[in-house]
């Protein structure tokens, strides 16, 4: 495990404060919660951009050419 210390404004942390006393969690299940969402996003949107890099519109108009009308 790893450890990091960060700095929020006041008022950022006082609604975590009232979000994890609601939800029944710990400030690090929260951040780590967070941290992972975030990451996965930023991930997923490498991840289609590579993709995309593959495609062509040929390729596509292939594919809707055996679609049904």
């Amino acid at each position: 495990m790893s450890e990091i210390s960060v700095t929020v404004p006041d008022s950022i942390m006082q609604g975590l404060q009232a979000v994890i006393r609601e939800e029944g969690i710990n400030l690090e299940q929260f951040v780590s919660s967070a941290i992972a969402e975030k990451l996965s996003a930023f991930m997923s949107e490498e991840y289609l951009q590579e993709r995309a890099k593959r495609g062509s519109r040929e390729k596509f108009l292939a594919v809707l050419d055996r679609a049904p009308e």
